[in-house]
C-alpha cells in the first residue's frame, strides 16, 4: 500500500500564495499520474491539476495561469504552487496518485482564502 501525506495548507489573504506538498511512502512501485483535487462544502470533488510521470500537465480552467503542479519522481513527491489565490479557491485539497495496483488518496489539507 501507498500512503500520501499532504502539508502546506492554511489561511491566506486574497492575492496571496501557498505551496502544497504531498509525499508518498510505503510499498511504492512506479507511480503514474499524480494530482491534486479539491472539495468545497456542498460541492463535488474536482480535479485541480494533474501531472504524468513524464511531466505532462493538465489544469482546471479556473486555476490556469495561477497554479503550477510539479513532481519529484526520485522523492515520490508532488507539489502545487498556488498564486493569486481567490476566496473561491477555499476548499480541502486532496493529493491523488495511482500505480498498476490501485489508486490512492491523501487525507486532505484545508486551504482557506479570506481577509
Amino acid at each position: 500500500q501507498v500512503q500520501l501525506v499532504e502539508s502546506g495548507g492554511g489561511l491566506v489573504q486574497p492575492g496571496g500564495s501557498l505551496r502544497l506538498s504531498c509525499a508518498a511512502s510505503g510499498s511504492i512501485f512506479r507511480l503514474n499520474t499524480m494530482a491534486w483535487y479539491r472539495q468545497a462544502p456542498g460541492n463535488q470533488r474536482e480535479l485541480v491539476a494533474a501531472i504524468t510521470r513524464g511531466s505532462s500537465t493538465n489544469y482546471a480552467d479556473s486555476v490556469k495561469g495561477r497554479f503550477t503542479i510539479s513532481r519529484d519522481n526520485a522523492e515520490n513527491t508532488v507539489y502545487l504552487q498556488m498564486n493569486s489565490l481567490k476566496p473561491e479557491d477555499t476548499a480541502v485539497y486532496f493529493c491523488y496518485t495511482e500505480d498498476w495496483r490501485n489508486a490512492y488518496w491523501g487525507q486532505g489539507t484545508q486551504v482557506t482564502v479570506s481577509s
